[in-house]
């Protein structure tokens, strides 16, 4: 518990909430001086049942919560990661219906995986799920082999070791998936949980720092309610994510963990959590040119084909393996209608569009028909430039 001294140098705490919380510590000190280890049972079970209580009535009905398949639940995790749930389940559905089991993910073609994950961005976790969904059906064959069996248990793995080694999994997806499928007793660390922990301890070290980390880790471990991960993970991830908001206005009021709030008792939570200074942000300008091939015409009812050149992104950099049109990036004095924020870069972009005879041979470039565009996955910002652009392209 931090000092009354470390208390005073808030300026902004009410002096009516500072001292239920000191009351409510000094109370602890009191019962352990009668009975040792009572008074942290007795405040983790009312922590607790606060929590679940609250998590009960007001938690959201979502799909991966319904189940307790390993596969499903990391699905949500990758998916969800940088993601809002509202355009995440979406995607969720989509790749449940076409990949039901990690067996039908690791069969599928790279290029089907990301054309299916489209438009929600960061496309190396999509690379990273295929990857591991082959690694997962691999490590099964490696077991049957070893066995001798025909049937080998559990195809997905099962421990925390054996899915942080995943491709494309941390510590949080990790903790996650074993807490929500297996129970396991670690702690999902996700956004909403770091904002949650540092006002609960009125923590000011940024968390995204690796001291900080270390820091927030060590505190929601001391919070983890082992024996039930799964709700305890559930329900401050929820809280995180429909009460203890990065904008509170009132909620502070109402929130069932008020009681055990060191920032709403000092009057700091609005402040918290801290962040490192974000890196700047760097400019980027790219050409990019439309080659049309064709016309739209109807011979004996059937419109005649419309071509096009594309190519797909080789180098490690954005929207690898992703299809793009050909593209020269340097700056001149053009001007660039578009432009695209990424979290570290901001793309300005300027389209022209080429109606030829013959296509030009460029290095890495394949022709396509018009209509097989949308077989090819695509950066956000072409499919946002061909919905703008639509007028003056073949429809």
């Amino acid at each position: 518990m931090q000092s009354y001294y470390k208390l005073l140098k808030y300026k902004s705490f009410s002096q009516k909430k500072l001292q239920k919380s000191l009351f409510f510590c000094n109370f602890a000190r009191f019962l352990n001086n009668l009975v040792p280890e009572m008074p942290i049972f007795m405040v983790n079970s009312l922590f607790y049942s606060r929590l679940y209580e609250w998590y009960e009535i007001h938690h959201r009905v979502l799909p991966w919560r319904e189940t307790d398949d390993p596969y499903c639940i990391w699905l949500s995790e990758v998916i969800l990661q940088q993601t809002r749930v509202a355009q995440g389940m979406e995607y969720y559905m989509r790749f449940v219906a076409r990949w039901p089991k990690v067996e039908d993910l690791a069969a599928a073609d790279e290029a089907e995986v990301l054309r299916e994950w489209q438009g929600l961005g960061y496309y190396s976790r999509a690379r990273n799920l295929h990857k591991a969904a082959i690694q997962i059906v691999e490590s099964l064959k490696l077991k049957v082999e070893r066995s001798g069996e025909l049937k080998v248990e559990s195809i997905f793995p099962n421990t925390f070791e054996d899915l942080r080694a995943l491709p494309g999994v941390g510590d949080y997806t990790a903790g996650a998936i074993a807490s929500f499928a297996y129970n396991l007793p670690y702690p999902a660390m996700d956004g909403n949980v770091y904002r949650v922990v540092a006002r609960l301890m009125d923590i000011d070290e940024a968390f995204d720092t690796t001291q900080g980390k270390k820091l927030f880790h060590k505190k929601i471990e001391e919070l983890l309610d082992r024996d039930h991960a799964r709700l305890f993970n559930s329900a401050i991830m929820e809280l995180g994510a429909l009460h203890c908001t990065p904008v509170l206005g009132d909620n502070c009021l109402s929130c069932p963990l008020n009681t055990f709030c060191l920032a709403y008792a000092h009057g700091t939570a609005e402040l918290l959590p801290v962040r490192k200074p974000r890196p700047k942000v760097r400019d980027r300008w790219f050409t990019y040119h439309i080659y049309i091939k064709g016309e739209r015409l109807k011979v004996k009812g059937e419109r005649t084909p419309v071509y096009t050149l594309i190519r797909r992104r080789e180098d490690k950099d954005i929207w690898y393996h992703l299809y793009e049109f050909p593209c020269e990036e340097g700056q001149t004095d053009d001007a660039y209608p578009f432009t695209h924020v990424l979290s570290h870069q901001k793309i300005h972009a300027r389209y022209i569009i080429h109606k030829v005879q013959k296509m030009p041979e460029l290095p890495g470039t394949i022709i396509i028909r018009w209509d097989d565009l949308n077989d090819y996955a695509l950066s956000r910002l072409t499919l946002r430039v061909l919905d703008t652009l639509r007028g003056s392209l073949p429809h």
